[in-house]
C-alpha cells in the first residue's frame, strides 16, 4: 500500500487496498475467486472484502464484520486506541478513528450499462453519511458511513472466478445527509397483527427504499474512484490525484460538494478534471405504487 502521511483516513486506507488487489495499472481488472454462495443472505464478496481489509490494513486498525446476516453496516473499520475514551462527537465526525462500510454489489445489463443505474434498492435501511452502531456496553454509537459500490462480472469460462469493472468508495453524505430520517426508518416500528380471516396474519410494514446508484454516473462507471468530502487527500498519499468534483443540489436550495480521487496510474493521459452537478440519473417518481403483476387467462365469462 502507498505510504500515507499524517493521521490515517480509514476510507482512504481501505480504498488503496481494494484498488491494488482488484486492479492493475490503468484500472485493468484482476481476476479473483469466490467460494460458492450458501444461501440467500450469504455473501462471499462481502466476506472477501473483509478478509482483504483485515489482512492489509495497518496493524493498529481493525476491520470488524457484522455478527450476522441482515445487520447493517456490513463492517466497521476502526483504530481501537484512537476510539478508547474519545468523546462521542469525535467518533461521529472523524473517519480517521472509526467508520462504517456498507458493500453494494451490482452487475451489468446486456447493453453494458450498470444495472439499476437510475436508482437501486437499499432494502430497509436508507443510506446516510452517519450510521448507528452500538458500543461495548450496548449504547448507541453514531459514526461516519461510507459505501463501497462495485460492478462484479463472472468469467463465463472459469466458474467461481470474477472481476470488477467499476469500483467507487463513496462518502455516505453523497447519498443522504438526513440522519433523523435514517433513525426514523431503522428504529423500532409497529407491526399490524391479528390480520385475515383467522387473525393469525401480520404485516411487518417494512419500508423498501430506493436511493441513487453512484455507478450510474458516467464519471464513475468503469473507473476506480474514492468520493470523499475532504479536499486534501492528495497530501496524504503520493500518487493520488483529484480528478474532479461532484455536486448535488439539496431540497433546501443548497449544494453539497464531493471530491473524486484516483491513483495517477489510473488516470488516462490528457484527462480533464470534471465538475458536474447532479450526475446521477433519476427517473420520474410518483407517489402511487405499481399494481402487482396481473395473471390473465383466456376465459370470457358471462355477465
Amino acid at each position: 500500500m502507498s505510504t500515507m502521511r499524517g493521521p490515517v483516513d480509514l476510507p482512504l486506507a481501505a480504498f488503496l487496498i481494494l484498488r491494488n488487489v482488484f486492479f492493475g495499472a490503468g484500472a485493468s481488472p484482476k481476476p479473483y475467486r469466490l467460494r460458492d454462495k450458501r444461501n440467500t443472505q450469504d455473501d462471499p464478496f462481502d466476506e472477501h472484502v473483509h478478509k482483504l481489509l483485515s489482512r492489509d490494513l495497518p496493524s493498529d486498525v481493525q476491520c470488524v464484520r457484522a455478527p450476522g446476516p441482515l445487520i447493517t453496516p456490513d463492517m466497521v473499520v476502526l483504530r481501537p486506541e484512537a476510539c478508547r475514551g474519545a468523546e462521542r462527537a469525535l467518533l461521529a465526525s472523524e473517519p480517521s478513528r472509526i467508520v462504517a462500510l456498507e458493500v453494494k454489489k451490482l452487475e451489468r445489463a446486456r447493453t453494458g450499462t450498470v444495472a439499476r443505474a437510475s436508482g437501486m434498492d437499499y432494502n430497509t435501511t436508507p443510506p446516510c453519511g452517519t450510521v448507528r452502531v452500538y458500543d461495548a456496553a450496548g449504547h448507541p454509537l453514531d459514526i461516519r458511513g461510507f459505501y463501497l459500490f462495485v460492478c462484479q462480472e463472472a468469467d463465463a469460462e472459469k466458474p467461481g472466478q470474477f472481476r470488477l469493472t467499476a469500483l467507487a468508495l463513496c462518502d455516505g453524505n453523497l447519498l443522504n445527509t438526513d440522519f433523523d430520517y435514517y433513525l426514523s426508518i431503522v428504529g423500532q416500528r409497529t407491526k399490524q397483527v391479528g390480520l385475515g380471516t383467522y387473525g393469525n396474519g401480520a404485516n411487518r410494514v417494512r419500508p423498501m427504499l430506493i436511493f441513487a446508484n453512484p455507478l450510474g454516473a458516467a464519471q464513475l462507471d468503469r473507473n476506480v474512484t474514492l468520493v470523499h468530502s475532504r479536499s486534501d487527500l492528495e497530501t496524504q498519499v503520493p500518487g493520488l490525484a483529484c480528478v474532479g468534483v461532484l455536486r448535488r443540489s439539496t431540497l433546501g436550495g443548497g449544494t453539497s460538494l464531493f471530491h473524486c480521487y484516483r491513483m495517477n496510474d489510473d488516470v488516462a493521459p490528457g484527462h480533464s478534471s470534471f465538475d458536474v452537478t447532479n450526475p446521477f440519473p433519476t427517473p420520474e417518481r410518483v407517489e402511487a405504487t405499481q399494481p402487482r403483476g396481473r395473471f390473465r387467462v383466456d376465459v370470457e365469462p358471462g355477465s
